[in-house]
């Protein structure tokens, strides 16, 4: 997760949240960002990730509804 992330953000203008393990060996990590910078970002991460070991999902929700964004984990609340 740590050298998936770090491409993450040396590779476009994201925003790492954090991450948070799902279960059974499983972790997400939570970035945000424009549309384009996020799928950047999730194109290197999971590339980086493969390499380690396997990535099981990817998935980039563009401009959740607000009222996704209070049950989304690890979510900050965007202040415009």
């Amino acid at each position: 997760m740590v050298e998936a992330i770090d491409a993450m953000t040396k590779t476009a203008q994201v925003e790492f949240l954090g991450w948070q393990q799902v279960g059974g060996g499983l972790v997400t990590g939570v970035v945000r960002g424009d549309v384009a910078s996020v799928q950047a970002a999730v194109t290197v991460g999971v590339q980086a990730a493969e390499g380690l070991g396997e990535v099981v999902a990817a998935h980039i929700i563009p401009k959740p509804h607000r009222g996704l964004l209070s049950i989304l984990p690890l979510q900050k609340n965007p202040t415009s």
